[in-house]
C-alpha cells in the first residue's frame, strides 16, 4: 500500500527549513547591527528560528531514512538507492548514496557545527550565524525540488516513483508499489562507506567556520581578531577533511580493484585540494599570531579553501566530470544553481576583501631567510602550487563546457594517463615540502643565524643520513627518484623527533602538533614511495593465454587462471583455488555456497548439510538460513610455501547486470607488507552451458574419467529414505556411490535410480565446482552393470591477480601520526582560545 504520509512530511519539514533558515539569516542581520539595548530579544529570536531550522533538517533526514528503512519504494530515492536484502548499516549508506541525501547530511553538519559555535562564541555569533544561514539556505535549495515556469529549484528526495518514471504501470495502477528496489551499488557495499562520507562532508561543513569568521571580521573591521576564534576550527578542518580523504583512500584499497589506494581521479582531486589550502591557511594564520605578517595572506587562503569546496561539489555533483570520473554524479539539473551558489559566496567574499583591503594590517619587515616567517611563506607557497597543479588540469570539462556554452569547440582532454601525470609533479612538491617542514621547525623554536642553524641541523642531518642508507639498503632502492624521496622523508622525521624530545622533554607535550603533523608526512611520503613504487605482481600470466580479449596487455599479463583445487606457483607460493563460499548470518567466516540452495527469497537459503565452525553446529541439516547479501560470492584461496598452508583469502565478486564484475580485494597483512589478492574474471556458476550427455558403464569396483578426473564406481546400496522425495510402500531406490579425484581432493556423488510401480525415476547428483552431473540411466543386473548418464560444463575457476604491497603499514600509520598532531594542535589552540575567552577577548 502506497504511503504518502512520510513523503508531505518531508516535503514540509524541506520548506520550513529552507523559509528558518532565511528567516534566521535575515534576524541575525538585523541582531548585528542592533543597538546594545535591542540585542538580547534580537539574539533570542535568531536562536529560535535557527533552532527550529535544526529540528526542521534533523526530520528531513528522518524522513529520508525512514522511507529507505521501512522498504518504501514507492519513493523514487529508496527505489533507486535501496533493496529489501540491505542490511541496516547499508541501508545508512544507501542515505548518501543519492546527491539528495548528500546534501541532507551537509545540512545537518552544518546545523550540529551551528549549535556549537552559538554556545562557544558569544561575541562573534551574530556575523558569524549570519553567514552560516545564508549557506544553509542555499544548501536546502537544492533539495527544494521546487519548479517555477522553467526554472526548477532543487531536486527533492521524496518524490513519488511515479511522478518521475513514465512506465505503463502507473498508467493502468497508480497505486503501484514495487515489490524491491533497484539496491545500493555494490562498490559502496562496504563498511568505510558507512562512516568515509559522512566524515567527508563533516570536513566540507567545518570549512564554514573559518570562512564565517573572516566574513565576520571583514564585517566588522575586526580585521586580525577572527584569527583567534578561527584557527582551531581551521585545524579541526584540516584534520576531519584529511581523515576524510584518508578513508576514501583505504576504501578504494580494500574496495576497489585497481590495485591501490589513490587514483588522481578528478573527484579524489576536488577533495585534496581545498584540503591543501587550508593546510597552508593554518599555518600562514599561526605565523600572524607570532609576528603580525601574512594576515593578508590568511584572508586568501581561507576564502580560497570554503569557495574550492563548493567549487568540488559543483564538479561532483554538476554532471560536467561526465565519463571522466567514476565518482561523478549525474546532472539533476542542479548545475547552475551549484554554480549560484558558489559564485554568490565568492562575490560577498571578494567585495567583502576589496573594500576592507587597504585597512588590513600588514608588517613592512622583510623577512630574512633565517626567519621562520620566510620559511612558512615558501611552505605555504609549495602548498599552493600543489593545488594549483592539481587543480587546473582537473578543470578541463569545465572549461571545454565554458567554451561549448558560448558556441565555441575546445578539444582538450584531460589528462590520459593521470596517476603518471599528477604524481610526478605531486611528488617532487612533497619531497620539497618534507624538507621544508624539517628545517622550518628549527627557525619555529628558535631565532636562528647561519651559524645556528648549522649546529642545530648537523645532528639530524646525520642520524637522518644513517636512517636513510638502512632504508635504501634493506628495501633495495636503487632508483635516483626513489632515494631522494626516502632521503626527504628520513629527513623530516629525524628532524621533527628531535623537536618533539626536547618539547616532551620540557613537559610541553601540547606544543607537539605540528611536529608530530610533520613525522607522519615523512611515513606518508615512504610509505607511498614503496607500496606504490615497489608494488610486485606475483600473478605472471605464463601460460600465453588471452583471458579477455577486450583487456589490455597488461591485465593479461598481469592475472593467472586458477582452475579448483589444481595448484599453481606464483613466485615463492603454490596458490590454489578451493571454491565458492557465501556469508551466512551468524556463522563465523564463510560457508561453502554447493552447501547452500536458494528458497528463492531475498537472502535466504536451506542447508544442505551441517554447518559449523570448529566443531560447534550453527545450523543442522535443512534449516533456513539467512545469507549476507547472497549475490556476493567469495573465492577461497589458500597460499602454501615448501607444502605448508601459510594463510588464505576470500576476494569478492559479484556479477551485476549494468556494472559488469563488481570485485573487492583481500589482503593477507604483515608488519612489512600486504599480498593484495583480487578476482578479475570467473565463469558462470549459475546458469552452465551442459554439453551434450555420454553415457558410460560401470560395475562396481570400475573405474572411469568424468571430464578428465579419475573416477571410481564404488558400488550401490538400496535406501530407504531420500532427501526432499518420500518413499511409498514399494518403491525401490538404488543410490550409486562414486568418488571423484581431483588432485588433493576427493569428490561423493551419489546419483539415485528409483523404481515406482511401472515407472523409474532418475535423480541426478551435480558437483558445481567440477562440473559434471551424473544420473543413473538404467541397471542391467544381468552384467552387474550401471548405465551412468554424464553431462558436463566448464569446471569452476578464477582469474585474478596478486601484487605485494610492501611498507603500505608505514602509510597507514603515518596518516595516523599526522591525525594525531592536528588533534593535539586542535586542543592547544582552543584551549589558548578559551583562556582569552575568560578574560573577555574572544
Amino acid at each position: 500500500m502506497m504511503n504518502t504520509f512520510m513523503g508531505n512530511l518531508g516535503h514540509f519539514m524541506v520548506i520550513l527549513a529552507f523559509v528558518s533558515a532565511l528567516i534566521s539569516a535575515i534576524s541575525y542581520y538585523y541582531f548585528t547591527r542592533a543597538s546594545e539595548l535591542e540585542k538580547p530579544s534580537w539574539r533570542n529570536f535568531s536562536r529560535i528560528t535557527f533552532y527550529i531550522h535544526g529540528i526542521a533538517s534533523v526530520a528531513i533526514a528522518f524522513s529520508l531514512f525512514e522511507i529507505i528503512y521501512s522498504h518504501r519504494f514507492e519513493y523514487f530515492y529508496a527505489y533507486s538507492h535501496s533493496s529489501i536484502g540491505l542490511p541496516v548499516h547499508y541501508m545508512i549508506s544507501s542515505f548518501w548514496e543519492g546527491q539528495e541525501g548528500a546534501f541532507i547530511l551537509w545540512i545537518f553538519w552544518n546545523v550540529v557545527l551551528g549549535l556549537v559555535v552559538i554556545h562557544t562564541n558569544r561575541f562573534w555569533e551574530g556575523p558569524v550565524m549570519l553567514v552560516f544561514m545564508l549557506v544553509q539556505a542555499f544548501l536546502v535549495s537544492m533539495i527544494l525540488g521546487v519548479v517555477i515556469g522553467d526554472i526548477k529549484i532543487g531536486s527533492s528526495p521524496f518524490m513519488l516513483l511515479r511522478d518521475v518514471s513514465d512506465a505503463p504501470i502507473f498508467q493502468i495502477n497508480p497505486e503501484f508499489v514495487p515489490e524491491d528496489g533497484t539496491g545500493l551499488n555494490p562498490l559502496l557495499q562496504n563498511i568505510w562507506m558507512v562512516i568515509h562520507p559522512p566524515t567527508l562532508f563533516l570536513g566540507y561543513a567545518s570549512t564554514l567556520i573559518p570562512f564565517a569568521f573572516l566574513m565576520a571580521g571583514l564585517g566588522l573591521k575586526k580585521y586580525s581578531e577572527w584569527i583567534r576564534p578561527a584557527l582551531p576550527w581551521a585545524i579541526f578542518s584540516a584534520m576531519i577533511l584529511g581523515m576524510g580523504i584518508i578513508m576514501g583512500a583505504y576504501w578504494a584499497y580494500v574496495t576497489l580493484n585497481f590495485g591501490g589506494y589513490w587514483n588522481w581521479d578528478p573527484v579524489e582531486n576536488a577533495v585534496y585540494v581545498p584540503w591543501l589550502i587550508m593546510v597552508a591557511a593554518i599555518h600562514t594564520m599561526i605565523t600572524f599570531k607570532k609576528s603580525t605578517t601574512a594576515l593578508k595572506t590568511s584572508m586568501v587562503l581561507v576564502i580560497s579553501s570554503f569557495i574550492l569546496v563548493l567549487y568540488a561539489t559543483f564538479l561532483v555533483r554538476s554532471g560536467v566530470l561526465g565519463d571522466s570520473s567514476v565518482h561523478s554524479f549525474t546532472d539533476l539539473g542542479l548545475s547552475g544553481q551549484l554554480l549560484i551558489y558558489m559564485l554568490f559566496f565568492l562575490a560577498v567574499a571578494v567585495f567583502l576583501a576589496v573594500r576592507e583591503w587597504k585597512y588590513i594590517p600588514t608588517s613592512e619587515k622583510e623577512a630574512s631567510v633565517y626567519s621562520r616567517e620566510f620559511w612558512i611563506f615558501i611552505g605555504a607557497t609549495t602548498l599552493g602550487l600543489m593545488a594549483f597543479q592539481v587543480i587546473i588540469p582537473t578543470s578541463i570539462p569545465v572549461y571545454n563546457a565554458l567554451i561549448e556554452s558560448f558556441g565555441g569547440l575546445s578539444n582538450l582532454a584531460p589528462p590520459a594517463d593521470q596517476i603518471g601525470f599528477y604524481t610526478k609533479f605531486q611528488l617532487w612538491f612533497a619531497v620539497a615540502l618534507a624538507l621544508l617542514t624539517g628545517i622550518g621547525q628549527f627557525f619555529w623554536w628558535n631565532k636562528m643565524d647561519k651559524k645556528d642553524l648549522k649546529n642545530s641541523l648537523v645532528t639530524p642531518y646525520i642520524i637522518s643520513m644513517v636512517l636513510a642508507a638502512l632504508i635504501i639498503t634493506i628495501g633495495k632502492v636503487y632508483d635516483v627518484t626513489y632515494i631522494v624521496i626516502v632521503l626527504a622523508g628520513a629527513f623530516t622525521i629525524v628532524a621533527n623527533s628531535t623537536i618533539l624530545i626536547k618539547l616532551i622533554r620540557k613537559k610541553t607535550f601540547k606544543l607537539s602538533g605540528g611536529s608530530l603533523a610533520h613525522i607522519g608526512l615523512g611515513m606518508v611520503l615512504i610509505g607511498v614511495m614503496f607500496s606504490s613504487g615497489y608494488s610486485d605482481t606475483i600473478s605472471i600470466n605464463m601460460s600465453g593465454l588471452t583471458y579477455k580479449k577486450d583487456w589490455e596487455d597488461e591485465l593479461n599479463k598481469e592475472n593467472v587462471l586458477l582452475w579448483i583445487n589444481k595448484p599453481l606457483q606464483m613466485k615463492e607460493y603454490e596458490v590454489i583455488y578451493r571454491g565458492r563460499y557465501k556469508k551466512v548470518t551468524g556463522v563465523p567466516g564463510y560457508v561453502k555456497a554447493d552447501a547452500l540452495e536458494a528458497t528463492g527469497a531475498i537472502n535466504e537459503a536451506v542447508a544442505l548439510e551441517d554447518i559449523g565452525v570448529n566443531e560447534e553446529l550453527y545450523h543442522p541439516k535443512g534449516d533456513t538460513v539467512n545469507l549476507v547479501l547472497q549475490e556476493n560470492s567469495y573465492f577461497k584461496v589458500e597460499y602454501y610455501k615448501e607444502d605448508e598452508l601459510k594463510f588464505t583469502l576470500y576476494p569478492m565478486s559479484q556479477p551485476n547486470p549494468t556494472m559488469g564484475l563488481i570485485s573487492s580485494p583481500d589482503s593477507k597483512r604483515y608488519l612489512t607488507r600486504d599480498l593484495y589478492t583480487h578476482v578479475s574474471a570467473i565463469n558462470d556458476y549459475e546458469e552452465p552451458e551442459w554439453k551434450e550427455a555420454e553415457s558410460v558403464n560401470a560395475a562396481p569396483g570400475d573405474q572411469f574419467f568424468i571430464n578428465d578426473f579419475v573416477t571410481r564406481f564404488e558400488g550401490a546400496e538400496v535406501v530407504n529414505e531420500l532427501d526432499g522425495v518420500p518413499l511409498e510402500e514399494g518403491d525401490v531406490a538404488v543410490k550409486a556411490n562414486l568418488t571423484i579425484l581431483d588432485y588433493d581432493v576427493e569428490k561423493k556423488l551419489a546419483p539415485v535410480f528409483l523404481i515406482r510401480g511401472n515407472q523409474v525415476g532418475k535423480i541426478p547428483d551435480i558437483d558445481n565446482d567440477l562440473g559434471i552431473k551424473v544420473e543413473v540411466e538404467n541397471i542391467v543386473p544381468e552384467d552387474n552393470k550401471f548405465v551412468f548418464k554424464i553431462s558436463t560444463y566448464q569446471k569452476d575457476y578464477v582469474v585474478m591477480k596478486a601484487a605485494v604491497k610492501p611498507m603500505i603499514n608505514v602509510l597507514w600509520l603515518g596518516t595516523i601520526v599526522m591525525l594525531i598532531g592536528f588533534s593535539v594542535a586542535i586542543f592547544r589552540r582552543f584551549d589558548e582560545f578559551q583562556k582569552m575567552k575568560r578574560k573577555g577577548l574572544e
